[in-house]
């Protein structure tokens, strides 16, 4: 079964002209193209555009998501991924919708507002509530456990070897490296390596705190100030490697 370009962009909210500009750029080729010129699309291709546009909606740029499908070899296991990051997003985006409808009920009826309430969802400055609920209560003991364990020195090393990291990507960043690059993706695996001292380094975990480089403030800052724009471009290096790198499984 097969679909017209114009059925698939109407049905996924978009239009044929930003289909063609996928194929254009090697992200979705039709399934064949008829003697009219017109474009087709199957089942393969549908679930390749359903993973662009979740790629889309998390931020990532045309180029690195090339670069994400160019390394998923088997479909199941995309998928996988993608409704875990649809998982999470469905989490927060609840976590928001709470916290709008008690705002909304504690004000008509006059009721005190409280900023745990107010802005559960939305807040991107805590520490171990975060972790706890994106990588559970065993996440944050043993990462914590690690670091009191740490002397001085190897602290003092640990926080160099994230400065050098950092450096190196705001570098590749200023050069105009795109995120899939050798050299960036070789950055990525630093960084993952240097995760790994305090937590155990998998696909989602990755990607996640890739979007925290984005989506919060305080760890954004740590990029951008260094070349603006830099933390998004670390967030799609780091999605490129854990796809094509990195698994969930024990």
């Amino acid at each position: 079964m097969e679909w017209s370009i114009q059925d698939i962009a109407r049905r996924a909210g978009t239009t044929s002209r930003t289909l063609r500009h996928y194929g254009e750029l090697g992200l979705l080729a039709p399934s064949r193209v008829g003697a009219n010129g017109y474009r087709y699309y199957g089942q393969d291709e549908l679930v390749r555009l359903q993973r662009i546009l979740l790629l889309r909606r998390l931020g990532l740029s045309l180029p690195a998501i090339a670069d994400v499908l160019a390394g998923e070899q088997e479909t199941a296991e995309a998928l996988r991924t993608h409704l875990e990051l649809l998982e999470q997003e469905r989490e927060r985006i609840g976590r928001q919708i709470a916290a709008v409808r008690t705002t909304l009920e504690k004000t008509t009826r006059g009721e005190r507002l409280m900023p745990e309430d107010v802005l559960d969802g939305f807040d991107h400055t805590r520490y171990e509530q975060e972790v706890t609920e994106r990588w559970g209560r065993d996440a944050y003991a043993s990462g914590d456990r690690w670091w009191r364990s740490l002397t001085d020195e190897e602290k003092r090393r640990f926080k160099e070897r994230q400065e050098a990291i950092a450096a190196d990507f705001a570098a590749a960043f200023s050069a105009g490296h795109a995120a899939g690059d050798d050299e960036v993706q070789d950055i990525a695996r630093r960084h993952c390596d240097w995760l790994s001292g305090p937590v155990r380094v998998t696909r989602s975990y990755v990607i996640g705190l890739g979007e925290l480089y984005v989506s919060d403030p305080r760890f954004g800052a740590h990029y951008d100030r260094r070349a603006e724009g830099c933390a998004a471009f670390v967030r799609d290096a780091l999605t490129v490697y854990a796809t094509r790198e990195l698994t969930d499984r024990p």
